[in-house]
């Protein structure tokens, strides 16, 4: 059954032809002068509007409607479908089909604005007629006698002067239209198109504005309030003046009562009813800016910005509110907490990713989003220290020469460097000796690392981060190993994540997928891992970064269940790390200042970022089961290539 038949049954639309009536009454034809007057007008019209039609030849290609499609907004979701925000650009827009826009609100739009709209063929001649007698006694412009479909033209085709010739054009148009769609097709165009007021365009999104409900849920009273609505939407918004929005609603219940398209019964009941009012939500903020401004940016260098802000796309995110209000509020916390230590102008990030499947289950990229948007997550590269260490022992383990238990020495080095030479030294000023590479890494001793480093060639090292995904610039130099180069916190994290899947990597994403409104898939982002690196190399590592958590610089981080991670902490106190994982979750943590000025004397990723991480990991796994990583036994090693 069609949406106009459903109008029908319930209340009888299709009226007589209004000219009898309408001229009778205001007295200026009787009897059998009637038919004369009106085919004299009607051979003038249409006489006039063939001349138009040749005239007009400029005027927009309306077949072109049938492909039609109007700006929506984006619509970004969790990964539970918890709304997040809506994106768009000057239009705010969720279109609906006819048979999901309550009937109430169909039949107060079509009595205020255009009650013989199922009889007219897209002017109404008695409507102009009687517009133009109403604005001759006022003396000014009280009624327009534009039809719905001359409405729905003029917002998609027209400028917005009130020239002669663009209501000429209107007439032109709409006719015309309503040989290439049919009633019903019209309506549904003209609801979602309609302006609201408070940036809400369509019945939808303003439906949801005014009373937070779905256009389909609509009661006659809110109904009639909003059908007030169009012709002034900001003047007669309830949010602006409630007396004035009722007066309106009153004038639209009124007409539908003379047109008895409701009882008497459902007049006063709707008079009755008392307006609860819902918020503007047009511009409402995100719930989690830090994530939704990322997503945006994937969005928008996938698909480009209009059809983002227009393309009325549904994103369902991987990151989960839960975790997300955990770690904003761990960050938040320990922003206090550091700064009471000294840590003054202190900004913290934190990225936690299911290395199973890379997806981005919580992101914080700064203390309060609100005073500064940028994003120290994804968009601030950063000196990882010691925290890069772990990519150097992968690379030796990896060329099957190395094992955890091989020794390295911690002993005086130089190198040549360019027309110095370069010496490195321990965060400490001493040198151990002979030490384990497990005990190496566990200490973060940094002069085993650079001869690690240049015996496995500092190339290769690069060749190892470029494998994770770093993609920062690398000079081949001989303190690459101890983490001079820029990197996000969301790299790191991915790049750990992918040792705790023994090297099976994915692109890390902040989205699932993607649809339009109308659920066509545009985008599956379905894990595709690709085993990236060696699993037993992978394991090895995971195996010496949990002696680092048990016994070495990353204590702080310890929890009732195995964990692997790294410290991290440049020259002069800058930036301070801590990388950690278990099977289920790896969280990077970052903190510094945004203008790299030293955080405080003797500030370290173990001393300062280790509880940070220890905290927000204690909420996060509560109901996660606690496993155990492979040991590096389960996989082959690599055996070393031959020269």
């Amino acid at each position: 059954m069609s949406s106009s038949e459903n109008i029908e049954q319930e209340k009888p639309l299709i009226q007589p032809s209004p000219n009898f009536e309408f001229w009778r009454k205001v007295g200026l034809v009787t009897g059998g002068t009637l038919l004369s007057i009106n085919m004299l007008a009607i051979s003038i019209v249409t006489g006039g509007l063939v001349g138009l039609f040749i005239s007009f030849y400029n005027l927009p290609q309306l077949r072109q409607i049938r492909n039609f499609v109007p700006a929506e907004t984006t619509y970004i979701y969790d990964i539970k479908g918890k709304l997040l925000v809506g994106l768009h650009g000057e239009v705010n827009r969720k279109f609906v089909s006819l048979d999901q826009i309550s009937p109430h609100l169909k039949r107060a739009v079509l009595a205020i604005e255009d009650s013989y709209f199922y009889n007219h063929h897209g002017i109404d001649p008695g409507g102009i007629g009687r517009a133009a007698l109403v604005n001759w006694a006022a003396g000014t412009v009280k009624e327009g006698g534009s039809t719905i479909t001359m409405q729905l033209v003029k917002n998609l085709f027209l400028s917005r002067d009130r020239a002669l010739s663009r209501k000429i054009a209107e007439a032109i148009l709409a006719i015309h239209l309503e040989r290439i769609l049919n009633k019903d097709q019209i309506l549904e165009l003209y609801l979602n198109q309609v302006y609201w007021g408070h940036n809400n365009y369509g019945v939808q999104t303003a439906a949801q504005s005014y009373f937070n409900k779905s256009a389909q849920d609509l009661t006659l009273a809110e109904s009639a309030l909003m059908a007030g609505l169009i012709q002034a939407p900001e003047k007669f918004s309830p949010f602006v003046d409630m007396n004035l929005a009722i007066q309106k609603q009153r004038q639209v219940l009124r007409r539908m009562r003379e047109l008895k398209w409701i009882t008497k019964q459902e007049y006063d009941n709707a008079l009755r009813q008392q307006i609860q009012l819902g918020k503007i939500k047009s511009f409402k903020a995100s719930v989690f800016p830090y994530v939704t401004n990322a997503v945006s940016q994937e969005l928008i260098e996938k698909f480009g910005r209009d059809a983002v802000l227009k393309g009325g796309m549904r994103v369902q995110t991987t990151v989960s509110s839960d975790l997300q209000i955990i770690a904003e509020e761990t960050v938040k916390k320990w922003h206090k907490t550091l700064k009471e230590r000294g840590l003054k102008n202190n900004q913290i990030a934190l990225v936690a990713i299911d290395p199973r499947s890379q997806f981005v289950k919580t992101l914080v990229g700064g203390v309060d989003s609100q005073k500064s948007e940028f994003n120290r997550a994804t968009q601030a590269q950063r000196q990882p220290g010691s925290a890069f260490k772990s990519f150097v022992y992968y690379t030796a383990f990896a060329s099957g020469k190395f094992t955890p238990d091989t020794t390295v020495l911690d002993s005086p080095v130089s190198y040549p460097d360019g027309d110095k030479t370069y010496s490195p030294r321990n965060y400490d000023n001493t040198f151990k000796g002979a030490m384990p590479i497990r005990t190496a890494l566990a200490l973060s001793r940094n002069v085993p690392t650079v001869k690690l480093g240049k015996s496995v060639g500092i190339n290769n090292v690069i060749k190892t981060c470029r494998t994770l995904g770093i993609t920062s610039h690398m000079e081949p130099v001989s303190s690459l190993p101890l983490g001079a180069i820029g990197v996000t916190p969301l790299e790191m994290a991915s790049a750990y994540a992918t040792f705790a899947n023994y090297g099976w990597h994915s692109s890390p994403t902040l989205i699932t997928r993607v649809t339009n409104s109308s659920g066509d898939l545009l985008l599956d982002n379905t894990p595709k891992p690709r085993q990236v690196l060696d699993p037993w190399a992978s394991a090895a590592i995971l195996d010496v970064l949990q002696s680092a958590v048990k016994e070495g610089t990353g204590r702080g981080a310890a929890l009732n269940r195995p964990v692997a991670g790294k410290t991290g902490t440049t020259s002069s106190e800058r930036d301070i790390w801590f990388i950690g994982t278990v099977p289920q979750l790896t969280t990077a943590i970052w903190v510094g200042r945004d203008d790299n000025g030293q955080l405080a004397r003797g500030a370290t990723g173990g001393g300062m970022v280790t509880p940070i991480w220890r905290d927000f990991m204690q909420k996060a796994l509560h109901d996660v089961p606690v496993e155990k990583f492979k040991p590096p036994s389960n996989f082959p090693r690599p055996q070393p290539k031959k020269k």
